[in-house]
C-alpha cells in the first residue's frame, strides 16, 4: 500500500398538549394534538438539536472500489518532505528496529505490531448460527413486525445470547466487538418491558451527545406508532427544551453524565421512578471522568432494578463497577479478539522530517479511499488538518469538542449521506457511532491508549463488511 510518488422551529401546541418531536434533525413532523392528550407519531423524540435526519443505514455495500496494495508496508519513497507535523500537540512518535513502539503525548506506549493485522485468504469461513430467530423472542407481535421492517433478520452473537437474559429481568454485562448490534441487543427487549407497562422508565447513559442522539433515533426505528416517548438530554443543546420534555411522561430518558446530573438536581429527573438503566460505553465514561456522576446516579435509584451493562472493552476498573452496582449479573463475551477480523490494519512510516499531510494528501487520492474517517489527537490538530485538506480540494469536516452541538451535527450528518468524502475527528467520534461504508480509519495521531485504538477502528469493517485501518508512525 505505497502512496503514489512517496510512500428547526418547535411544533406549535394548543393546551397541554405535547408537541410531537422537537429533535429538529430526527424529526418526522406529526402535527400536534390539542387539550392535553398526547398525539400518536412516529418520531416520539423530544430533543432540541440541530441539523436533519440521519438514521444509521445498515444497507448498501463497501463501495466496491479497490482499495491499495496490499504488497509492502508503506515503505517507498515519499520525495522531499518538508513543514512541521500538523494536527499533534508534541507529535507522536515511532522508533524504528525490531520491537519498536509508538506513542501519543503522555498516553501508553503500544507496540506498533499490534497496529498491523494483515488479511489472510482463506477458504475457511466462519459461520454463526444464531439460537433463536427474532420471532422466537419473547416479545410482543408489534415489536416483531417493527424488528422485520427495520431489516433484522437473523440474530447477531451479542443479541442472540443477551436479549432472554434481559428479558428476563436479569442485571447483564455485555461484552461484544463494535458494529456487531449492541444496541439492540438492550433497545429491543427494553422496548418490550415498556409495552408491557407503559408506566415503566428507562435510563440510558452514554458518554458522548453524538452517540446518545443515534440511539436515539434507533429507538425511534423501532417504536413507529408504538406511542413510546423519548428525550434526548445532552450537553451542547439548549437545556429549556428539555426541561420543557421532561415535564411529560417518557418512558425512555438517553442522555450523557453530565447534562442528566443537571436535570436531576433541577428536579426535573426522579431517579426513584427508574427501574432498568443502562450504561452503554460506560469504559469510556470512566476515561472522560464520569465516575461521579456515574455513582451519583446510581445511588438515587430504586435498588430493585435491572441494570445493564454493555461495552466493547472491559477494564479492572468497570470489574469494580460491576460489583458495586450489579447484582449477580449474566456475564455474556462474544468477543473472539480485540479486533474485527474485517479490518484490515497497517502502518505507514514518516521519516524524519517528512511531511505526513503530504503523505496523507497521496494516500487520500489513491483508488478506494471513497469514505475516510481520520482521528487526530487535539481539537486544534484536528480543525486545521481538516482545513488544510479542504484547501486541497477535498470536501471535508471536522467533529471536535470545541464545535457546538449543531455544528458537530451537520458535519456528522453531511459524513452520513456521503456529502463530503472526510470526517477528521478526536476521540469523541472513536466510540459507538454506527457510519454506513467507512471505507477506511487513518490514525493520523497515534490513540492515547490500545483500548482508544480498538475502538477508533471499530467504525469500519462493521458487521460484515470490510474495512482498512491505517496508523501514521513517525
Amino acid at each position: 500500500m505505497n502512496p503514489k510518488g512517496s510512500t428547526n422551529k418547535t411544533p406549535a401546541r394548543s393546551g397541554g398538549a405535547r408537541p410531537v418531536s422537537r429533535f429538529s434533525h430526527a424529526s418526522t413532523g406529526s402535527s400536534a394534538g390539542t387539550g392535553g392528550s398526547r398525539p400518536a407519531h412516529g418520531g416520539h423524540s423530544r430533543f432540541s438539536g440541530a441539523g436533519r435526519s440521519a438514521g444509521p443505514s445498515r444497507g448498501g455495500s463497501f463501495g466496491g472500489s479497490r482499495g491499495p496494495s496490499r504488497a509492502g508496508s508503506f515503505g517507498g519513497n515519499r520525495g522531499n518532505f518538508g513543514g512541521s507535523r500538523n494536527g499533534s500537540r508534541g507529535g507522536s512518535r515511532g522508533s524504528g528496529g525490531g520491537g519498536n513502539r509508538g506513542r501519543a503525548g503522555m498516553g501508553e506506549r503500544i507496540d506498533v505490531s499490534k497496529f498491523i493485522n494483515k488479511t489472510v485468504i482463506s477458504e475457511e469461513i466462519e459461520v454463526f448460527k444464531p439460537e433463536h430467530n427474532f420471532t422466537d423472542f419473547n416479545i410482543s407481535e408489534q415489536l416483531k413486525r417493527a424488528v422485520i421492517i427495520k431489516g433484522y433478520k437473523d440474530p447477531t452473537p451479542i443479541q442472540d445470547r443477551a436479549i432472554p437474559h434481559i428479558l428476563k429481568g436479569a442485571d447483564l454485562v455485555g461484552i461484544a466487538n463494535t458494529g456487531t448490534g449492541k444496541t439492540a441487543a438492550f433497545l429491543i427487549p427494553l422496548i418490550n418491558k415498556v409495552l408491557l407497562n407503559p408506566q415503566e422508565s428507562v435510563m440510558i447513559i452514554v458518554p458522548t451527545r453524538e452517540l446518545a442522539i443515534q440511539i436515539d433515533q434507533e429507538l425511534q426505528g423501532f417504536t413507529k406508532g408504538m406511542k413510546v416517548f423519548s428525550v434526548c438530554c445532552v450537553g451542547g443543546a439548549p437545556i429549556g427544551p428539555q426541561i420543557r420534555d421532561l415535564k411529560f411522561h417518557n418512558q425512555f430518558i438517553i442522555g450523557t453524565p453530565g447534562r442528566l446530573k443537571d436535570l436531576i438536581d433541577r428536579k426535573m429527573i426522579r431517579l426513584a421512578q427508574f427501574k432498568s438503566i443502562v450504561l452503554d460505553e460506560a469504559d469510556r465514561m470512566l476515561d472522560m471522568g464520569f465516575i461521579t456522576d456515574m455513582r451519583f446516579v446510581m445511588a438515587g435509584m430504586p435498588k430493585e432494578r435491572q441494570t445493564l451493562f454493555f461495552s466493547a472493552t472491559l477494564s479492572p476498573e468497570i470489574e469494580k463497577l460491576i460489583g458495586e452496582f450489579l447484582k449477580t449479573p449474566v456475564r455474556i463475551s462474544v468477543k473472539t479478539r480485540d479486533t474485527s477480523k474485517n479490518v484490515e490494519q497497517d502502518i505507514v512510516r514518516v521519516e524524519r522530517g517528512g511531511n505526513k499531510l503530504e503523505v496523507l494528501h497521496s494516500l487520500l487520492n489513491q483508488e478506494g479511499f471513497s469514505k475516510v474517517l481520520i482521528f487526530g489527537r487535539t481539537k486544534h490538530g484536528v480543525e486545521k488538518l481538516s482545513v488544510m485538506l479542504a484547501g486541497k480540494g477535498f470536501k471535508a469536516e471536522s467533529i471536535h469538542g470545541d464545535k457546538n452541538h449543531s455544528k458537530r451535527q451537520k458535519a456528522l450528518n453531511l459524513f452520513k449521506d456521503n456529502q463530503i468524502k472526510i470526517l477528521v475527528a478526536t476521540d469523541v467520534a472513536a466510540r459507538g457511532l454506527d457510519i454506513s461504508d467507512i471505507s477506511h480509519v487513518i490514525n493520523y495521531d497515534l490513540p492515547a491508549t490500545y483500548d482508544d485504538y480498538v475502538h477508533r477502528i471499530g467504525r469500519t469493517g462493521r458487521g460484515t463488511k470490510k474495512g482498512k485501518a491505517l496508523t501514521f508512525i513517525e
